[in-house]
């Protein structure tokens, strides 16, 4: 039995990256406007030209476009490489902030929690796009070890997770605003925490 591909993944070639970017824009206007609540297939088809089989057959559902369209968006924040620990923390907490400044950031991370409640299939699409996007910023956790600022065994997703995990429990469960404050508490939280050997005993 063949992998069923990731959302929007069929077909590679010019075609489908246009489609793929019509629908995700369209999604992404969509959110602004109605919310996760009322956005279809028929309004994603209607906006973005896309005829509407061909988004069922490359995401499945609206739920596979919300997850893509988070994949695409979560790229964007940039993994700082400063030289220091600390401040590659603090770079990347400013990056998280900013992105969930955005209203359309916050429409997007509460569509895709409301997808991945929905839907066990999303819900393991979710963590996957959580995890690659990890993937990538672990790198600054790994190069402190190279340079001795953190224990050897510390585990980076951990830490990644400790720096993160504030902003979505400020957003999705307070309802509230991030600010500078959270910035700076959550990376130094996670810094001290990781010089300590908190996070001590990943692979």
């Amino acid at each position: 039995m063949t992998e069923r591909p990731q959302p929007g993944s069929a077909r590679p070639g010019g075609r489908t990256a246009r489609t793929r970017a019509a629908v995700l824009a369209a999604a992404l206007d969509e959110l602004d406007e109605v919310g996760f609540a009322a956005l279809t297939l028929d309004r994603l088809a209607a906006r973005s030209g896309v005829h509407v089989s061909t988004i069922r057959r490359r995401w499945r559902s609206v739920e596979g476009v919300v997850v893509d369209l988070m994949a695409q968006h979560s790229a964007t924040i940039p993994t700082p490489d400063s030289g220091e620990f600390r401040q590659d923390l603090y770079e990347l907490a400013e990056a998280i902030a900013g992105f969930h400044a955005l209203p359309r950031s916050r429409n997007l991370v509460e569509a895709m929690v409301a997808a991945a409640a929905y839907d066990p299939h999303i819900a393991e699409l979710v963590r996957g796009a959580f995890m690659a996007r990890t993937d990538v910023v672990t790198g600054l956790v790994h190069r402190a070890v190279e340079r001795g600022e953190v224990p050897p065994d510390t585990d980076a997703y951990e830490v990644i997770a400790a720096l993160s995990a504030p902003f979505y429990y400020r957003l999705l469960i307070m309802r509230r605003p991030v600010d500078e404050r959270l910035v700076r508490t959550s990376a130094e939280a996670a810094y001290r925490a990781a010089c300590g050997g908190v996070f001590g005993g990943g692979e």
